[in-house]
């Protein structure tokens, strides 16, 4: 792997789908080791960046860089490093938790001990009872289902996490168990998480650094605890109103 501090560098990047810029000049620096917060509106342009990132889609102008290696040239080589979990990810219905997360296991390893191991670490990560897990998905809440499809995306050990609104749709509980596991699996291991949502008060519990961005373009980056003492607000949400515009 090339050498680089960076995650991820994007500069310039330019996205359009038709007559509609998704994305206008977008430019982002992520660091290694930390949990980044992409948030914004609906239709802000979130969804594009990550599927950019997570090399499903290609910029049509700007440079984008995962660990140092340009894309879309190296993206076969990117996918290596990269897990991506879509918002309307689900599971296997008629398999039940423990098998949705052994088959996405064998995916890479095959029907091996290895395999068995991964997804001993995905039931651990998803922080659900050996009962549940033996339960058929099919019979689950949407934040069970979320927990395990977390854990599938996390248990395979990849140096970049790419989540795109993992609570979204989840009550408070759920939305709770989902931040706790990430935190503690951001807290244990050597991985950089980006995720996007438009719940900025659940980002600035949970992120060391942030991203605005609205209308397809970065309004500002910095921590949440540097982004409320320098514009004033009482929170994130205030400080992305006051930058935005009410006109959201």
């Amino acid at each position: 792997m090339l050498s680089s501090n960076k995650a991820v560098s994007v500069q310039g990047v330019v996205k359009n789908f038709g007559k509609i810029r998704a994305l206008d000049k977008v430019g982002i620096e992520i660091n290694e080791g930390i949990i980044f917060g992409l948030i914004g509106p609906n239709g802000a342009g979130k969804t594009t960046l990550l599927r950019i990132l997570a090399t499903l889609l290609k910029q049509d102008e700007g440079v984008v860089r995962v660990f140092g290696y340009d894309l879309p040239e190296n993206r076969v080589l990117v996918r290596r490093y990269i897990s991506y979990l879509p918002e309307d990810a689900g599971l296997y219905s008629r398999l039940t938790g423990w098998e949705n997360l052994y088959y996405y296991a064998m995916l890479y390893y095959g029907r091996t001990t290895r395999a068995l191991e991964v997804a001993e670490v995905g039931a651990k990560i998803s922080g659900l009872s050996e009962r549940d897990l033996s339960r058929k998905t099919s019979e689950y809440s949407k934040g069970m289902v979320r927990r395990v499809a977390i854990a599938r995306t996390l248990m395979i050990g990849s140096r970049l996490v790419i989540l795109d609104e993992p609570t979204s749709g989840l009550d408070v509980f759920s939305a709770y168990a989902i931040r706790k596991i990430l935190k503690e699996y951001s807290r244990n291991n050597s991985v950089t998480i980006i995720l996007s949502s438009h719940n900025m008060i659940e980002v600035e519990d949970l992120c060391d650094e942030v991203a605005l961005i609205n209308k397809g373009r970065i309004i500002v980056q910095d921590s949440p605890k540097e982004l409320i003492h320098t514009y004033g607000g009482k929170n994130l949400e205030e400080v992305f109103i006051s930058l935005a515009g009410e006109g959201l």
